[in-house]
């Protein structure tokens, strides 16, 4: 499995389902299992919901920038 892939598949498919976005707010792991179809021990999805959490925070911050600078 292609991590960094996964993560950014899963970043968009948060990112334009609110409802999946309720979800991970409120239980990451259950979220990321739910997408990946899979139950994996809680310590390998950790790693992929903090990849996840990274991106969506990397690319929130990226937006406000671009908006400051008139980029969207």
């Amino acid at each position: 499995m292609d991590i960094k892939a996964k993560i950014e598949e899963i970043v968009d498919k948060i990112k334009s389902d609110d409802g999946l976005k309720k979800q991970f707010a409120s239980n990451p792991i259950a979220a990321i299992e739910s997408l990946l179809g899979v139950n994996l021990p809680d310590e390998q999805i950790k790693k992929i919901v903090d990849g996840v959490k990274a991106k969506i925070s990397f690319d929130d911050i990226g937006a406000k920038l671009g908006g400051l600078f008139g980029k969207k």
